[in-house]
C-alpha cells in the first residue's frame, strides 16, 4: 500500500510549528518526535522529525536547516464554512509574524503558506450566470481575508 504525505522542511522549528497547526486546525493531533541521538554532529540532541495530522492529513516535518525556505509552490488550502471560522483561521495564522496575502492567501509566521477558503467561494465564482460569478471573482482578487458576506453582495450587484 503507498501513501502519499505531505513533507515539510524547517529550519529547527518543525516541532513548535506541529504543535502550534494542530492546535488551530480541528481535528488534528500530534503523532510522533523523533530526536537526534546525542552525539549526533552539530544537533545536540534536538528534534529531527514530528509527525502529526492536520483534520486527519498525515505530516511530516523535519528540521534540516536553512537551505530550503518555503514558497506559494506549496500550501494548505483549508476549507471553512462560515465567516467565523475564517475569521479565527486567519487570526491565528497571520499572528505573530504572519503575513496576509491576497484572495484568501496568507504566510503563517514560518513562511508557510496557507489558503483560507469559504466554501460559499466555490458555488459563487462557480455560478451558472457568467457576470454574477465574474463580480464574485473580481470582489475576491480586491481582498486579502475573503469576507463571505461582500463576495455574495458582490455576486448580487
Amino acid at each position: 500500500m503507498s501513501r502519499v504525505t505531505p513533507f515539510l522542511w524547517f529550519n529547527d522549528q518543525a516541532e513548535q510549528a506541529a504543535e502550534f497547526y494542530v492546535s488551530v486546525i480541528p481535528n488534528s493531533r500530534m503523532l510522533e518526535v523523533s530526536r537526534f541521538a546525542p552525539d549526533a554532529p552539530g544537533q545536540a540532541a534536538g528534534v529531527s522529525r514530528v509527525r502529526f495530522l492536520l483534520d486527519g492529513v498525515e505530516v511530516m516535518a523535519l528540521n534540516g536547516g536553512p537551505m530550503f525556505p518555503f514558497t506559494e509552490a506549496f500550501s494548505f488550502s483549508v476549507s471553512v464554512d462560515d465567516q467565523a471560522e475564517v475569521d479565527r483561521l486567519w487570526d491565528a495564522l497571520t499572528g505573530d509574524g504572519g503575513e496576509p496575502g491576497q484572495c484568501g492567501w496568507l504566510k503563517d509566521r514560518w513562511g508557510l503558506s496557507w489558503q483560507i477558503v469559504p466554501s460559499a467561494l466555490d458555488a459563487l465564482i462557480g455560478d451558472p450566470d457568467p457576470e454574477r460569478a465574474n463580480r464574485a471573482i473580481q470582489a475576491m482578487l480586491s481582498m486579502g481575508k475573503l469576507d463571505i458576506a461582500a463576495l455574495r453582495a458582490a455576486a448580487d450587484g
